[in-house]
């Protein structure tokens, strides 16, 4: 008998109570999928939660960049006693360390912006409340912080490491007070200027290699064609032709923040107001970066 009922029991079907249920927790607004796209790109652009081929690139530059401040340290160190505030790099200097910038913008604005288009998933990060500009500001906002804190963290480095070897650690820092606010505010400049022009490229096409192509492409095409007007320009010192150089722009008013003036041997040297036209060319190219990426991704709030 219980054989029998053990049968008919194993033939009956269980019933369960699952059925979808209204969520009554704490709902974000634009703000907090803003705020998690932004840590997203981040995690991205990082390699992190990544395979390990993805962690590569960006902690070898973050190395490569920081280079210069180690070596500067180390040799104020050994010749502490024979030379006083010793330097191979300035703070100003350091700020331009474009050749590694300019490929980590290459490696990473692609790998951010790409793939969220070529895999079709844009639809999905555009329902309600994301809009538009919050996925601009979270991708650009996150491409400008690392490149923020990659440019900034040598120069931690080099300005402790210099206090330590000096004479008197109290006396460096009085000398160089002007350094905490000038470096941060070069850095930010020049930090959202290229998280700018790398993201505005990637978002025109879908594929990472022709996108970092681009961004190289840009840079060099522009500062070589400069480099050729200036040298053949007859004003002394420099010409407007500095003024195309797209990767060069942010140093100039990296120079004018430091200087107080374009440097003297820069190419624009010989121009006048050429910190002002510097500022004007800057502003145009970020512009033109915003109306890209506004024109690129307006139509997903209709």
């Amino acid at each position: 008998m219980s054989s029998a009922a053990s049968s008919a029991d194993a033939g009956r079907g269980a019933v369960y109570d699952r059925g979808y249920r209204p969520y009554d927790g704490p709902r974000g607004r634009r703000g907090a999928a803003t705020l998690a796209l932004y840590k997203a790109s981040m995690r991205r652009a990082l390699g992190l939660r990544r395979p390990w081929r993805q962690k590569v690139a960006p902690f070898v530059l973050l190395g490569v960049v920081t280079i210069p401040a180690i070596v500067n340290v180390g040799i104020g160190y050994v010749t502490r006693d024979r030379f006083d505030g010793f330097q191979i790099i300035t703070y100003r200097e350091y700020v331009g360390v474009s050749s590694a910038l300019l490929l980590f913008v290459a490696l990473v604005a692609p790998d951010v912006m790409c793939p969220d288009r070529r895999h079709r998933v844009l639809p999905l990060m555009f329902a309600r409340p994301l809009l538009g500009v919050d996925y601009v500001v979270a991708k650009v906002g996150s491409i400008t912080t690392i490149l923020f804190a990659f440019s900034f963290l040598p120069q931690v480095v080099l300005f402790v490491g210099n206090m330590l070897v000096s004479n008197s650690a109290l006396d460096y820092v009085g000398d160089h007070l002007d350094v905490l606010w000038k470096v941060p505010l070069a850095v930010a400049v020049l930090s959202l200027y290229y998280a700018t022009i790398g993201c505005a490229l990637s978002s025109l096409t879908d594929r990472r290699i022709v996108a970092g192509a681009s961004v190289i492409g840009l840079f060099l095409l522009t500062s070589i064609s400069s480099s050729v007007i200036v040298g053949d320009s007859s004003v002394e010192g420099g010409g407007y032709g500095g003024l195309i150089n797209v990767l060069a722009m942010p140093l100039h008013l990296r120079d004018v923040i430091f200087l107080g003036h374009i440097d003297p041997d820069s190419p624009l040297s010989g121009v006048a107001g050429g910190g002002l036209l510097a500022l004007a060319c800057y502003l145009v190219v970020l512009c033109t970066g915003a109306m890209v990426l506004w024109w690129r991704y307006r139509w997903v709030e209709r």
